[in-house]
């Protein structure tokens, strides 16, 4: 756990950051900058690229982390590599050829309603082509251990370029109608700076030979992008069914709910990018003992983190919403429902990576399609009934399926579970807290309040989990803060 913890706390640090600067954002000047519709555009066209980039990859950004290890030679590894530099852009190619033939039809969807997406609708394509190329390049890094930058740049860089962006429209210097196209070359390049990074850790003799065992690669391409496009339909199918049935306005206040709960899952992205080679090292090397030993360790750790995010967020809710303009106050239960599964995704640990590395990730596929139709239906029944909450509901049951699902084949495959007696002591002590400060307010200014109840919880907090050392991992890097 050396080398994950100490990439992981990284991670950690600079994607809070990122969240930090995206809070920011998405919080105060996207709400006060940006008119309701315009900001409603910006969260339906990300999220609909995200829907697509899964495809546009073909699964080969997890194929690199599961197969370049097997590889002995440095040769077929350059070819291995070769390949991925080209898969987007023969994908893309297919993918923009068919847009463009149904384009009209995409024109006339949007004419009833919504009108002004039509004329970025074109943008979704490129979007999700470079949303595709930037992870093929961090999975590239990941392999070789060197996944600080990558996550710079995935969680800090076009957040910061955004604030920028966004300052410039308050100040004139860009137009709104302009601002979606200066977002888009913001994407651009942080690709650009992303596939020089990973030329620069590892430069390969580039060349198109047959691989060997590239069936196997081929079959695992083509499923796991099957679950690219489940992990990123259950996070994004939401916001994009809500532009469906409701007016493109209410897009903002749901995306803003779950961005509040989306730091709660910063945790486990943290550790995975990492944890993910590692895993996949074991798995190939049949290390049973360390992949028990990396399940737990990582699910204790995950839950304390997780859920001390989570006590925060529930014990200040009230303040964080007077802050909102209130025409985006609707969504204070979503977040508790996001929030509480995104608690449970960081209890199971590297659960996900295990089957993803695995014979049984076919099975997981099945079970994970499934849900996603089942998402649909939960959509489709609760958003008419419920409005955005529907949404927020359906989310946490298509969620709760899946994870439950993993967690069953898991235990199934391997006989392990990342679960322990420490695992109820932490969930009693987030509950007790919660119980204690959930209700209690000083009656200051918001963010004075935010910040007192926060540094009260911390503090407590902090001293439970090495006063009865819940974690090993965590009581090892406070202490080595400590001596620093």
């Amino acid at each position: 756990m050396g080398v994950v913890s100490s990439q992981s706390f990284k991670n950690l640090i600079s994607t809070y950051t990122g969240f930090a600067i995206g809070a920011l954002n998405v919080l105060i000047l996207y709400p006060y900058f940006l008119s309701q519709e315009y900001y409603g555009l910006v969260t339906f066209l990300l999220s609909a690229a995200n829907l697509i980039w899964p495809f546009l990859a073909a699964g080969f950004h997890n194929a690199l982390i599961r197969f370049y290890s097997a590889y002995q030679t440095r040769k077929d590894q350059d070819t291995f590599l070769s390949y991925a530099l080209i898969v987007p852009l023969v994908t893309g190619t297919f993918i923009g050829l068919i847009s463009w033939w149904l384009y009209d039809w995409i024109l006339v969807y949007f004419s009833d309603k919504n009108q002004l997406i039509q004329p970025y609708a074109w943008l979704i394509v490129p979007l999700g082509v470079l949303n595709a190329y930037f992870e093929m390049f961090y999975s590239w890094v990941k392999v070789f251990l060197k996944s600080v930058f990558g996550n710079l740049m995935k969680e800090i860089f076009h957040r910061l370029a955004i604030t920028v962006l966004l300052a410039l429209l308050y100040f004139d210097h860009i137009q709104v109608e302009d601002f979606i196209y200066y977002l888009s070359a913001v994407y651009l390049l942080r690709v650009l700076v992303i596939g020089l990074y990973a030329l620069r850790v590892y430069s390969p003799n580039f060349q198109l030979k047959s691989l060997p065992n590239y069936r196997s690669v081929l079959s695992y391409s083509s499923l796991i992008l099957l679950a690219g496009f489940i992990a990123v339909a259950l996070f994004d199918l939401d916001k994009v069914m809500i532009e469906y049935f409701m007016s493109v306005e209410n897009v903002p206040i749901y995306g803003i709910a779950v961005y509040i709960a989306a730091v709660i899952a910063v945790p486990v992205k943290a550790m995975n990018q990492i944890a993910k080679p590692l895993t996949a090292s074991y798995i190939n090397e049949d290390k049973l003992k360390p992949l028990e030993d990396l399940y737990q360790r990582s699910s204790i750790t995950l839950l304390i983190i997780s859920g001390f995010i989570f006590l925060l967020i529930v014990c200040n809710l009230d303040q964080i919403y007077a802050i909102i303009p209130e025409e985006y106050r609707g969504g204070y239960s979503i977040v508790i429902w996001i929030g509480l599964i995104k608690v449970f995704d960081n209890l199971l640990g590297n659960g996900g990576s295990i089957l993803y590395y695995s014979d049984y990730y076919k099975v997981t596929l099945i079970g994970g399609l499934i849900i996603v139709v089942l998402a649909v239906v939960f959509n489709v029944l609760l958003i008419p009934a419920y409005g955005i909450l529907g949404a927020g509901i359906a989310t946490f049951l298509a969620f709760l399926l899946y994870d439950l699902l993993k967690l069953i084949l898991v235990y199934k495959r391997f006989r392990i579970i990342p679960f322990s007696v420490k695992t109820f002591y932490v969930i009693i002590l987030l509950s007790s807290l919660y119980l204690i400060f959930a209700y209690w307010h000083f009656g200051f200014h918001p963010l004075i309040d935010i910040t007192l109840k926060s540094l009260i919880i911390t503090t407590l907090f902090i001293f439970l989990v090495m006063r009865f050392q819940l974690s090993e991992d965590l009581t090892a890097l406070v202490r080595s803060i400590r001596k620093k």
